[in-house]
């Protein structure tokens, strides 16, 4: 696990541990059933075929700093949903991308598209905390959880009714992965050992991955030709942040990788 990784989540333990004293499991489990139903985030991405967006609110991340300053949640949220995004991520960590869950509640209340809890999920709890919170969808990477842990956990929020995002970056993750029988895979192009991204990453993953998977690639798509790029080597979706979170005008840079056809 690169040295950022490994740091975030012996961070995330002690907030695991702090929000379960706060919060008792028993006490999630009485808001889930009042919790709103969950939207089928695989799908709603499947309808916007060749490509899917998955629009990113991030106000800040380890390696960038702070990305931006006038930031609202959900008015960003209602821009993506406006301008054509499939889904939306909400970065839920505090400490390395000043998120937090209530962005995720708050978003999730003001928007029709599924939301993806996107954070460090290490335990059990935090997806009792995201089907309480309204989360359609977790992110689950593998570089941070074994083999017995990605399975339990996968096999947990599919019980709970949310889709489970699975992640990876290094290669050698993938035959591991592709045993739950997932039905959608994401690929990190960011390589967290050295911060730069690379859009071949995902590409050159896509012949290992069944056609019928639905291929994810995150990070490193800045322009309509990289979502050609990525539509042609036959990935069906693409999470962005950083990119549409620096735009002067988010509506318009979702237009712009987009395209008019999928608007």
């Amino acid at each position: 696990m690169p040295d950022i990784l490994q740091q975030i989540c012996e961070h995330k333990r002690t907030e695991i541990g702090a929000a379960r004293r706060a919060v008792p499991e028993a006490a999630l489990r009485r808001q889930i059933e009042s919790a709103p139903a969950v939207r089928d985030f695989v799908g709603a991405l499947r309808n916007k075929h060749p490509m899917g967006l998955i629009a990113e609110v991030k106000k800040a991340s380890p390696s960038a700093g702070l990305i931006r300053d006038d930031f609202d949640p959900v008015a960003i949220a209602q821009t993506y949903a406006a301008h054509g995004a499939a889904c939306v991520s909400v970065l839920t960590d505090t400490r390395y991308f000043q998120g937090s869950l209530d962005d995720l509640r708050q978003i999730r209340a003001a928007i029709e598209l599924p939301v993806l809890r996107k954070d460090f999920i290490l335990d059990r709890y935090q997806l009792l905390e995201s089907r309480a919170a309204g989360a359609d969808c977790v992110l689950l990477i593998a570089e941070c959880l074994d083999d017995a842990e990605l399975a339990d956990l996968y096999g947990c929020a599919t019980e709970l009714g949310m889709s489970a995002l699975v992640e990876i970056y290094e290669p050698e993750n993938l035959d591991r992965v592709l045993q739950l029988d997932p039905p959608m895979l994401g690929v990190n192009n960011r390589n967290l050992k050295t911060m730069t991204t690379d859009l071949g990453h995902c590409i050159n993953l896509r012949s290992r991955v069944p056609e019928e998977v639905l291929m994810v690639g995150e990070s490193g798509v800045h322009s309509h030709a990289d979502v050609e790029r990525l539509q042609n080597a036959g990935i069906h979706a693409i999470l962005v942040g950083e990119t549409l979170m620096r735009a002067d005008d988010i509506g318009a840079k979702v237009d712009e990788l987009l395209g008019a056809t999928n608007l």
